[in-house]
């Protein structure tokens, strides 16, 4: 018999602001990158290290994962974890199939409006306006997916699993890692990955590689990382940490600079390269766990500009994450497009930049503001079961008098 305990469910959950700041910066660094030849998508993470915003928002969704149900699987509240688990991977399918259709009609009109085509091949809708019967099929089962929708389906995939991860890290956390480890290595070893369209490509983030970054947050949020962090934060493994960083700025640094990859000795370029996103190459999760270990050691829970608002705008927008990345996708082309048919000018650069994280910033203030409207809907069961009582009332009243 399973042990239940009440107060898992009970027990308030902590909002933990850094990782509204830091989706939220997420969110603002994928709309920039997404903008090709964009000046301000210097100021992205990308452009001075291995790791990206992808990795922020997998890690940050783990780790989120361990810290919230890890407690309610403890508690032997496994059903309620998964429901509501599934429940949240079934919000994001339903918002990647509305997102897909939505973005694939924005980029055919932009096409046949301005007679260009090279939207269409751009952003790998060719195939679809060719054949829409086709590939909406593949698009249900995720293996149709347009330049900028690759990300979802990874999420929806690692959420739909997460409540037998979480199930595994609460009853024997080390060894479920060291299965994540085992299962990383076999996948780069033997390529595998879930198959994508047009036939022999595959996804384009490999679920059975990054599930290593979301398992070992998951492995943080419930509480694992604790054990360790004396030898996390320790003055060695900081100092590594900055030499890593500083090594990964110099690499980046080659690509925008030419002449400064005649520095790079030629045994390491062979070694480093290439830089795998797909298969989340070890330099990438490395970075950015280095990177981890330095913004947590500067950003506590209750760092004070957290509070602050100058602040408040990413925070919001980190705190409406599906919502705002959706929204993001449409700006983004919308920032290409107009580069594209009118300039290219660094104001204009700028000028849609801006006008895009104000536009996320707006519709995450409305999501905010839209939360703090009373429900006033009753559900019907609780309708019909006063209607029922007040129909049992007379009868049970009558008794008495008719004994």
């Amino acid at each position: 018999m399973i042990t239940r305990d009440q107060s898992a469910l009970l027990a308030p959950v902590e909002r933990d602001l850094r990782l509204d700041l830091f989706r939220g910066l997420g969110l603002w660094m994928i709309f920039l990158d997404h903008i090709p030849h964009d000046v301000v998508a210097w100021l992205t993470l990308r452009n001075y290290g291995f790791s990206d915003a992808a990795e922020f928002f997998v890690f940050i969704s783990g780790y989120l994962v361990g810290w919230i149900y890890g407690p309610i699987v403890a508690g032997g509240w496994f059903l309620a974890a998964l429901k509501r688990l599934w429940r949240r991977a079934a919000e994001m399918y339903v918002a990647h199939i509305m997102l897909f259709l939505l973005f694939t009609a924005q980029i055919a009109r932009t096409a046949r409006r301005f007679d260009n085509p090279m939207y269409e091949h751009e952003f790998n809708v060719f195939n679809f306006l060719a054949h829409p019967d086709e590939l909406i099929g593949q698009a249900i089962v995720l293996k149709y997916k347009p330049v900028n929708l690759d990300v979802l389906p990874l999420y929806i995939t690692l959420v739909f699993a997460a409540p037998f991860i979480v199930w595994c890290l609460v009853r024997r956390p080390n060894l479920t890692l060291a299965g994540s480890v085992v299962l990383y290595v076999l996948s780069r070893w033997f390529d595998w990955n879930i198959a994508s369209y047009p036939p022999g490509t595959t996804w384009y983030f490999n679920p059975f590689c990054w599930q290593l970054m979301f398992v070992f947050a998951a492995w943080c949020g419930i509480g694992q990382i604790e054990k360790v962090a004396n030898w996390v934060w320790s003055k060695a493994a900081m100092g590594l940490a900055a030499a890593w960083l500083v090594f990964a700025l110099v690499i980046v640094m080659t690509w925008h600079v030419p002449a400064l990859e005649a520095l790079i000795p030629k045994w390491m370029i062979k070694a480093i390269y290439p830089i795998d996103k797909t298969d989340l190459d070890m330099l990438r999760f490395t970075h950015f766990l280095a990177l981890a270990i330095w913004v947590t050691h500067f950003i506590s829970r209750k760092w004070r500009p957290l509070y602050a608002a100058w602040l408040r705008p990413v925070i919001l927008c980190g705190q409406h994450s599906l919502p705002i990345f959706c929204l993001g996708v449409f700006l983004s082309f919308s920032a290409h497009w107009i580069l594209t048919q009118y300039t290219k000018g660094v104001w204009e650069q700028l000028a849609v930049s801006i006008a895009g994280i104000v536009i996320m910033v707006g519709a995450a203030w409305l999501l905010g503001r839209a939360e703090r409207v009373p429900n006033l809907f009753v559900k019907v069961t609780e309708l019909e079961e006063a209607d029922t009582a007040l129909e049992r009332a007379p009868a049970a009243t009558a008794a008495p008098a008719g004994h």
